[in-house]
């Protein structure tokens, strides 16, 4: 690879991880005004499958309907999509933007207990290590006596761990089953498209319905923003896998996390006391101490978990 070749890989590597970070508090702002969870995934499903309906086109990609590859789609919406952001969405209601950030880079800590549990992958002391600093670092947020306790809802930071937790047995369950042939697009337009399928009634019938004409506010704009940047920083992800290989994508969790504290204090002006930036050094440490030396094996398929942060 050439000096030139290894420039653009790091800035798309750091643009790919500042628009994935931006999700973080304009996911904050879109709930700020009383949208709910259903109304608003459906509208991120919706955006997601129109933008890549128009890269599927432009590429020539086909959506192959067989029954296996419709288990995957509908695999894929659920434990990557529906579930893990209507726990997203609620927690966003009642954490920081910032907290949110530190308790989604949980994915690849609670990853290493799920393989372990497929027999996808062997005990090591150093992960497992990297498995309890990542616990302490929420333990520093939500444990009686520490700094953010009683300022932070110790549920809805429970919530919000949930979300890692799907992304983690997604991320596993790839790895374990396989995609049915399917590239990365292909899995996310047709998971886009069954989620849309599955929340559209929900919606509607919860009565979370939102209303897609004009005039749009802050958060309908928020809202339309997060759905755009998050299909162009997957696309973005899958691109970086295959030109400089996963060992090097896979340093985008450190970058997502960081902006998205980033761009919490820019966009929300939120301020955080030493306990939020002392857990976030444990969870960096944690999800240094967790990720697996070798991953030669790995391709970009195996990190679809990562398609909604």
């Amino acid at each position: 690879m050439t000096k030139s070749e290894r420039l653009l890989c790091l800035a798309v590597l750091v643009g790919v991880g500042a628009a994935w970070g931006m999700t973080l508090p304009l996911t904050k702002i879109a709930v700020s005004t009383g949208h709910k969870h259903f109304g608003l995934l459906f509208w991120q499903l919706a955006i997601g499958v129109t933008v890549m309906s128009i890269i599927a086109v432009l590429r020539g990609t086909k959506l192959p309907l067989g029954r296996a590859q419709l288990r995957v789609y509908v695999m894929i919406a659920f434990i990557g999509s529906v579930l893990p952001n209507t726990a997203s969405y609620q927690a966003a209601v009642h954490l920081p933007a910032g907290v949110l950030s530190i308790l989604l880079s949980m994915v690849p800590i609670w990853a290493f207990p799920i393989a372990l549990a497929l027999s996808l992958d062997r005990f090591e002391w150093r992960r497992f290590v990297g498995l309890a600093v990542g616990l302490g670092a929420v333990l520093m947020i939500v444990l009686p006596g520490a700094e953010m306790s009683g300022t932070i809802p110790a549920f809805w930071v429970f919530i919000g761990l949930i979300a890692g937790l799907f992304y983690a047995c997604e991320g596993n369950a790839v790895a374990r089953w396989g995609t049915a042939g399917l590239d990365p697009i292909q899995v996310l337009w047709g998971a886009s498209i069954i989620g849309c399928v599955c929340v559209l009634p929900l919606a509607i019938g919860t009565g979370q319905w939102i209303d897609p004409r004009p005039p749009f506010g802050a958060p309908e704009l928020a809202q339309m923003a997060s759905g755009v940047l998050h299909v162009t920083a997957y696309v973005g992800y899958v691109w970086l896998v295959g030109r400089a290989g996963p060992v090097f994508a896979v340093q985008i969790g450190y970058l997502v996390t960081l902006f998205g504290i980033i761009w919490a204090k820019l966009v929300l002006a939120e301020a955080y006391p030493v306990a939020i930036w002392g857990a976030l050094a444990l969870m960096m440490l944690g999800m240094y101490l967790v990720q697996p030396r070798k991953q030669a094996g790995l391709d970009a398929r195996a990190a679809i978990s990562d398609t909604e942060r």
